[in-house]
């Protein structure tokens, strides 16, 4: 007699060059400098050869330039699924008002829908960005899902590396101060639950860390790993997969494009970490690191992980509330049952 595997859903944040650079601080950004045309179909193959269906969380500038849509629209031919990833990709969107926030989605939904026959219910904010404003527009507008807390204690650290290697004006610090959040993230729970706001509820999926250490399994995490000790990074992260399931942690993981990317194919990301190991190395460890997944959980979108929370009973409701939304993320949480 077999057993059912439990589910994971396995996500890619479809960052582009002149996002990275533009949250580095650098210039030329501004002309949309683009590597979808190489890192869409590199993705599309990988994900084919592996039989794996998945969410693409685009970003609404990037389905707005003509060039870019039949890429994209390729995506969704394969079946994955379509997710919002804002319009402007600015990591600072916790600071927006609600007015700009609902804007920002609104037009990012329509170019989405435009380029790929698909309107996104899921959304991930940029570098986790999340505020109330935008969980109420969210739940405004329908979405099934938010997809944008990572529940780490490591986020101050991994800004002070990022910005070890950057040349930012204090302006721009100020700005990305909350960049891949604060201390208080690490007690956000690992498990779905609902925000309860004036607009209605809407589930939370958090990006899954480590259970118990709340240390991030993200993949480009792993290679970050794999490059300071290349026997690391599948043991990490197969102890993970088992402390998930020992805990029932059903996982959520993360991909990017860098993932699928070396520094032979852009040089000029080099400040990024694992940006310094070749292509074939880099696919070679995404490849096993997502043979391990499949074969412990059966891997699937954002959304059919959403449908499955949704059926859990009394899932936990929160309720996000900010003070001082200029200078901190999430001041206070209250937690209920239904």
């Amino acid at each position: 007699m077999t057993t059912r595997k439990p589910i994971a859903s396995l996500s890619l944040d479809l960052d582009n060059k002149w996002s990275y650079l533009k949250t580095h601080g650098d210039p030329g950004w501004e002309r949309l400098p683009s590597y979808l045309d190489l890192v869409v179909p590199r993705v599309l193959d990988f994900l084919k050869a592996r039989n794996l269906t998945i969410t693409v969380f685009v970003v609404g500038q990037d389905a707005a330039v003509a060039k870019n849509r039949e890429l994209l629209r390729a995506i969704a031919a394969a079946g994955h699924e379509i997710g919002n990833h804002s319009f402007h990709h600015e990591p600072w969107l916790h600071l927006y008002s609600e007015a700009r926030t609902e804007t920002e989605l609104e037009r990012a939904e329509e170019h989405i829908e435009r380029a790929t026959g698909r309107r996104p219910l899921g959304f991930r904010g940029p570098g986790f960005s999340l505020s109330a404003a935008s969980v109420r527009v969210l739940a405004r507008r329908g979405y099934r899902y938010d997809a944008s807390t990572l529940p780490t204690f490591l986020g101050p650290l991994a800004r002070a590396y990022y910005f070890m290697r950057t040349r930012l004006s204090p302006e721009q610090r100020e700005q990305r101060k909350v960049l891949y959040g604060t201390f208080a993230e690490g007690w956000q729970p690992l498990r779905p639950y609902r925000w309860r706001t004036d607009a209605g509820e809407i589930l939370e999926i958090p990006v899954t860390t480590m259970p118990i250490f709340k240390v991030p399994i993200h993949v480009s995490y792993l290679l970050y790993l794999s490059a300071l000790a290349p026997s690391l990074a599948v043991p990490y992260f197969s102890a993970a997969l088992s402390l998930c399931r020992w805990t029932a942690t059903q996982p959520s993981l993360l991909l990017h494009p860098l993932d699928f990317l070396g520094c032979d194919d852009t040089p000029d990301l080099a400040f990024f970490p694992a940006m310094n190991l070749p292509r074939e190395r880099k696919l070679e460890l995404v490849g096993r690191v997502l043979d391990v997944l499949s074969a412990r959980f059966a891997v699937c979108t954002m959304e059919a992980h959403a449908e499955a929370a949704a059926r859990t009973p009394h899932l936990p409701v929160r309720e996000p509330r900010l003070t001082r939304p200029a200078q901190t993320r999430w001041a206070s949480w209250r937690a209920t049952t239904n």
